[in-house]
């Protein structure tokens, strides 16, 4: 079986394990680093938006959280960056005095930017940087930039200093201030010259199953889908395509998801963000949406499951996909 994934984020490096888990991948089983074994292979296609340049280096937050993870090298308490981290590059720049000083960068951590920004600038793409990388780590899945051009997403902001508004990139607003400044919208910019990699758009053409994982709607998948070439893929497909949502009780588990979708016009429920998805029936992407046990959603022309939908671990996570293959009739 081939299993494509659209991930962002901590929470979709964890729907990842679980879907390791189920297919016996990885840590959980057989496999090799590009996530291929003798019955299924993963792919993830990871969101590219939170990319910045910090301190001269390229960091892909969401790419090395999805990398570490699987690899067994995340840090565990935070989710994210290596574990066992220290920070004297950190504490050396602050006293040079040198900007930004609001975004954390782990020593360890800083020797996967410098290997990635060796290799961007010596002409090679992402993608191919993303597998070399994962030589290291051996991930059990192919992790995929969407593209490999740039398409970073920023943030409309009414700065808390002079009340002017202004455009803030993302790692600004959550990091920096943590979502909390007054938000008008959110931007991808540099979109409108990306497009899909041909790695991306064969992984969701030629996949059984495409799986949208509990992440941010609107920073993780809606940056994915942003990009030129992602909405037609998925259109297209004769894969079924499940979602996953990421509201629990009107609440996102982890993230900002509930700010987000405030900006945008949503309300945080599973509903809404099911409709604001649709259905591929009409011009949306969805065949099939899991929402938690106990909560009640119609999106019309998806058909909607409820189950446990907590991702407390990987094998709770598992039966979260197996649900979803079930629902599309796709057996193992």
């Amino acid at each position: 079986m081939k299993v494509t994934v659209l991930v962002g984020g901590v929470g979709g490096a964890r729907f990842l394990l679980g879907v390791q888990k189920l297919l016996g991948l990885g840590q959980f089983g057989g496999g090799s680093d590009d996530g291929e074994s003798a019955a299924h292979a993963l792919t993830a296609v990871v969101n590219v938006g939170d990319d910045a340049w910090m301190h001269g280096v390229r960091i892909c937050p969401d790419l090395d959280t999805c990398m570490y993870t699987l690899g067994g090298g995340v840090d565990p308490e935070r989710g994210w960056g290596h574990r066992d981290e220290t920070w004297h590059a950190m504490e050396e720049l602050a006293r040079y005095g040198m900007q930004p000083d609001w975004f954390g960068l782990g020593d360890r951590d800083l020797a996967t930017h410098l290997v990635r920004t060796q290799a961007l600038r010596a002409g090679y793409p992402l993608t191919e940087v993303t597998a070399a990388l994962c030589e290291r780590w051996q991930p059990g899945a192919r992790l995929l930039p969407v593209t490999n051009d740039g398409c970073e997403t920023h943030v409309v902001i009414t700065d808390p200093a002079d009340d002017s508004q202004r455009a803030i990139h993302f790692q600004e607003w959550w990091v920096r201030y943590r979502a909390d400044v007054p938000t008008h919208g959110f931007g991808f910019v540099g979109s409108e010259k990306a497009s899909a990699t041909a790695e991306v758009t064969e992984a969701i053409a030629e996949a059984d199953i495409v799986l949208l994982a509990p992440s941010n709607p609107v920073v993780s998948i809606g940056a994915i889908l942003a990009v030129p070439g992602i909405r037609a893929a998925l259109r297209s497909t004769q894969a079924p395509i499940v979602g996953y949502s990421p509201i629990i009780a009107g609440k996102p588990l982890r993230g900002m998801a509930d700010t987000c979708l405030r900006v945008i016009g949503l309300d945080s429920t599973s509903q809404a963000v099911g409709a604001h998805y649709g259905a591929r029936s009409g011009t949306g992407i969805l065949d099939y949406w899991l929402v938690h046990e106990g909560e009640d959603a119609e999106v019309p022309g998806v058909t909607v499951h409820s189950g446990p939908m907590l991702m407390t671990d990987p094998a709770a996570t598992a039966e979260m996909v197996r649900a979803g293959l079930e629902l599309a009739g796709v057996s193992l």
